[in-house]
Order: C-alpha cells, then structure tokens, then sequence
C-alpha cells in the first residue's frame, strides 16, 4: 500500500471564511466593472442587462460623448467671443447636449445596427448581437435621436439669432457623414483611410464647428484648422480598429490593422497623432501664440511617452490603456488651441 498524505483541517478556521469572503468581493468588484463598461460602450465589457433604457444607453456609448461635449468647449473658445453669463451657460449646455447624446448617440446606435454581424464576433456582448433589444427597437431609437438632434439644432439657431441656420445646417451634415460611414452602400469605415478620417473630423471639427458658430462667425480659418487637427483624430480613430480586428479581416473590412498589419498601423496611428498637432502648434507660432504653441508641444511629449510605454508594444494588449492615458493630453491641446484661435482673433 503506497503512503497517503493525510488531510488535515484548517487550524483557523476564520482564515478560510475570510478567504471565501474576498474572493466573493473580488468577483462582484469585477461584475459590477463588467456591468459599467457595458454601460458606458466599453471593451471588456459583459451582457446580462435587463432594463430596455440601460439598453439603450449602451447603444449610445456614453463614453463616446466626451469628446464631442469638449469640441463645444474648443469651438466656444475659439470664437473669441464666449463670457460666462448664464444664458452663454445653457446655450454651451444645450450644444454639448446636441454634440453629445443625441447625435453622437444616433451615430453610435446607427454604426451598432450596421455593425451587428461584426459585433457577434468581436463584441458579442453588446445590446443587438447579445438579442438584448429588437431590431425594430433600435430604428425607433436612431429616428427619435436624429430627429431630436435636429429640431435642437434649429432651437440653437433661433436662440442665437442666426440668419442662416449653421448650427441646423451642420447637424444634418454630421448625421449624413454618420450615415455614410456605417450604411452601405457608401459605408466608409471599410475604408481605413476614409471611415477614420470621416469619424476623426466628426470627433473633432464639427462639434467645434458648432461650438463657434454658436458664438462667434464660423469662417475658412477655423474649418480649414480644425480639419488638419482632424487628421491627428484619424490617428486616433485607428487606435479603435485594433480591438475589432480579427472580425474586420473575416468580413473583408480594410482598417488600416487588416491592410498594413498591427505594427505597421501602430505607427501610422502615432505618427499621425504627433505629427498634424505639432503642424497645428507651428501654425500658431506663426501667429505669433508662442506661449499657446509651448504649452500644446509641453502636452505632446507624454502623448509620445505614452504611446512607447503601452501602444507600439503591444497595441492589441494596451489600446484601451493608451487611450486612456494619453487622450486627456490630446484634448487638452484642443483647448489650448480653441484659446489661442481666440485670443489672435483668428
């Protein structure tokens, strides 16, 4: 007969309780995260939500909306003209409510009902693919946002006394590029030049279009700069292609991971990023912004720490850890820029 090894009890048992309570903390810390990126439309996220509006909060990506709610701040500075009065307040309120929610929400519901066959790959778990709403709930839910988003639009243009409705005019235009870019038969995104381009601009130049035409007067200037700021938003566009890219090359959908390969597409994505921000922080030199033009190129040097310490390493592993640690510098540099656009008057 061999020799066994004899079981012995825990000698504490209060040990073995308080193991079993940490790791039933442990589990429920990371549900309750699981549930919140769910909610807010991010990766690593987990299905299993029952209540239809915090379905249909998942659909707009709430998370999605920061950006946009800050180009209406850039633009607003960028006018020159924008005071903190009350009604200056909610006119802000009303656009970043416009920029943000509803038509950034119509356009990330529009591309989760175009997306639905390359979500039950890559993200299973959200709201349509995981069969948590309907198809006919999620049409409602687009129609309902994008008319909401317009007839706000055309509120603003009243409130601001505008002749011309630009605010009107320019949401219809960002809902016809969001169109275009998830629907076929155009549909951008397969495109990895175009559709990063177009959600680049629509991140970057048209809230901050918005922005100032809502107090100020929108001219060439101000397009033609913010679209090339918009090329450093492509760089930033692509860092979303790498986390679906297994499901792009099964669908034949030409990011710019599945054309190039990951390494290469890291460093067009970081190059692009770098490079269209400091061609915007020479400009204002040249405007004579100096102090502007230091303080963007003193928050680019951490973007490009950042993106040697996590993304050109491995950018499949740490796309969601370099956005988050290097993005807050890129917006910030927006704002800079808005500043400095407004106070030379440009």
């Amino acid at each position: 007969m061999s020799d066994s090894t004899p079981i012995t009890p825990n000698s504490n048992p209060e040990e073995a309780v308080d193991s079993v309570n940490t790791s039933e903390e442990i589990t429920a810390i990371a549900d309750r995260s699981a549930k919140t990126r769910q909610l807010l439309g991010m990766k690593g996220a987990a299905p299993g939500e029952t209540s239809i509006w915090k379905i249909r909060l998942q659909l707009m990506k709430p998370i999605t909306w920061i950006p946009l709610i800050w180009g209406v701040v850039c633009g607003a500075a960028s006018s020159g003209n924008y005071t903190w009065s009350l009604e200056n307040v909610l006119k802000a309120a009303a656009c970043m409510l416009l920029s943000g929610p509803l038509l950034a929400g119509y356009t990330q519901t529009l591309n989760d009902f175009y997306d639905r066959e390359i979500d039950a790959i890559n993200e299973p778990y959200r709201p349509i693919p995981s069969g948590a709403i309907s198809v006919p709930q999620v049409i409602t839910q687009i129609v309902v946002l994008l008319l909401s988003g317009i007839a706000l639009a055309f509120v603003l243009d009243l409130w601001a006394g505008h002749d011309f409705p630009n605010v009107t005019v320019l949401a219809i235009f960002g809902t016809f590029i969001a169109y275009i870019y998830s629907a076929p038969p155009l549909k951008l995104k397969q495109n990895g030049w175009l559709g990063n381009y177009a959600l680049g601009a629509s991140y970057i130049a048209l809230p901050w279009w918005a922005g100032h035409a809502l107090f100020g007067e929108l001219n060439w200037k101000i397009v033609v700069l913010t679209l090339i700021y918009s090329l450093a938003g492509l760089g930033i566009a692509i860092v979303n292609d790498f986390k679906s890219v297994e499901g792009d090359r099964q669908l034949g959908l030409q990011s710019l991971p599945v054309m190039f390969g990951v390494n290469t597409a890291a460093w067009i994505c970081v190059v692009m990023i770098d490079l269209f921000q400091g061609l915007i922080a020479a400009y204002l030199v040249s405007i004579h912004e100096n102090l502007y033009a230091a303080i963007l190129v003193l928050l680019i040097l951490p973007q490009i720490t950042f993106q040697d310490m996590y993304f050109l390493r491995d950018p499949l592993k740490n796309d969601v850890k370099y956005q988050a640690s290097a993005q807050p510098f890129l917006v910030l540099g927006m704002l800079v820029t808005g500043l400095a656009l407004g106070h030379a008057g440009v």
